[in-house]
């Protein structure tokens, strides 16, 4: 091995971090393939490459020079870890222990053939959940089964209840990665985790508001209103807690549809019906996967169907994230139908960031996209859409919209809290 292989910033870096890197010590302008490699806690491999040109001083890097093809081309300083893919196919990238870091192996190899060509140099590179100071607390308090991360520091902190959607159980790396940022986050699991219910059979607010409950009687937690982000199924139950419940200063909705799917919504004395679905509706892609896009039964009535969530009700403002490319179903349509029930209940437009080539799964920067993957409910895969690059892009891009968002909605104590677009 006669390169050297150099991570910038060196040392402990955070998941949503990018890094700089760069090889030294190769020959001028000498052709080479970068490749790395991660496998996660289950042992899934997932592995991406590029071919390179060295520059007339024989250094390489990635922020300069473009990659010449392989997992992907063009300029792109944090290719190699966005188009890592899973060794087994439908596998989707997920963390599951926060504690422990991701780590990466960066390998360069003379030449153009990824699993060809003398090893020239490699380093390791290793990816972190909490960052330094960041406290992580499981929380077992009367039905709430959950973990609290809160940030380093005295506090309190503006507080957000983290939910993710079908899969169940409970993950805690994008809560965890907010409490990096100055936010107390609450990682709320609500089925399938514990003594919880095995299915996700009912939607009643009960249990969401005694999370929320918790939340505003955390001393480490600033009131006088929290914060909500979720995707997919989370979204909705997100946009139910803040129609029904009060406290709940902003909501952030990651490719959420904004109605009752397949069981009723209820609060107290209310309960929105189920849209429901026809699972005949299901296509068979070119790739012979399947396609549930436009699995649910129409809107008809639009923003005045009975099965639609009662956004108008909610007390702080809400943030559509939007994946145009989404395959669960047509989020963009219903972020559209969302703001015209907004506006014609006399509220403000909302604000919707729409992002074309962005699939279902939009997640903290530079996780691989997971373009199709096991269907908890239909046992089978299913494409969730997206095109790498473009939903890349938007993953970075989403992030700093959500933490500026959460910034200016529910303040900060520390700088953190509000990043540097």
């Amino acid at each position: 091995m006669a390169a050297t292989v150099t991570v910038e910033p060196a040392g402990r870096c955070q998941w949503d971090e990018p890094v700089r890197i760069v090889v030294r010590g190769l020959a001028p302008e000498q052709s080479v393939t970068l490749r790395t490699s991660l496998r996660d806690e289950k042992g899934a491999l997932f592995r991406a490459h590029a071919r390179y040109r060295a520059d007339a001083g024989g250094e390489l890097d990635l922020t300069r020079a473009p990659a010449l093809g392989g997992s992907f081309a063009g300029l792109e300083p944090m290719g190699l870890l966005w188009a890592l893919e899973p060794e087994n196919p439908f596998w989707r990238f997920l963390k599951r222990d926060v504690q422990t870091p991701f780590t990466i192996e960066l390998e360069v190899l003379d030449g153009q053939e990824p699993d060809g060509g003398w090893l020239l140099g490699r380093a390791v590179h290793e990816r972190y959940f909490l960052a330094p100071g960041v406290r992580r607390q499981p929380v077992r308090a009367g039905r709430v089964r959950a973990t609290l991360f809160l940030p380093p520091g005295p506090g309190p902190f503006p507080g957000i209840i983290d939910l993710f959607g079908i899969g169940g159980g409970l993950l805690e790396y994008r809560a965890s990665l907010l409490a990096g940022h100055g936010f107390a986050t609450l990682a709320l699991a609500y089925y399938d985790f514990e003594d919880l219910p095995k299915e996700f059979n009912s939607r009643n607010m009960d249990y969401f508001e005694e999370a929320l409950c918790y939340m505003l009687q955390h001393s480490q937690v600033k009131g006088p209103g929290i914060g909500l982000l979720g995707i997919s199924l989370g979204a909705d139950i997100c946009l139910s807690m803040a129609s029904f419940l009060k406290n709940i200063s902003a909501t952030v909705s990651i490719n959420g549809s904004g109605f009752s799917e397949s069981t009723a919504i209820c609060y107290k004395e209310t309960c929105i019906p189920p849209l429901g679905h026809d699972l005949r509706r299901i296509k068979t892609a070119f790739s012979g996967l399947l396609d549930i896009v436009d699995v649910r039964n129409d809107i008809v009535g639009g923003y005045e169907n009975p099965s639609m969530i009662p956004i108008e009700k909610a007390q702080g403002p809400i943030l559509f994230i939007v994946g145009q490319d989404d395959h669960n179903w047509r989020s963009e349509i219903y972020a559209q139908i969302a703001s015209e029930r907004l506006q014609a209940h006399g509220k403000e437009k909302p604000q919707i960031i729409s992002y074309p080539g962005t699939g279902h799964y939009i997640e903290p920067p530079y996780f691989p996209m997971c373009p199709a993957s096991l269907h908890r409910l239909l046992k089978k895969p299913v494409i969730w859409g997206g095109e790498p690059r473009a939903h890349s892009k938007a993953q970075v891009d989403a992030w700093k919209q959500i933490l500026t968002f959460f910034c200016t909605h529910l303040g900060g104590t520390q700088k953190r809290a509000c990043p540097k677009l």
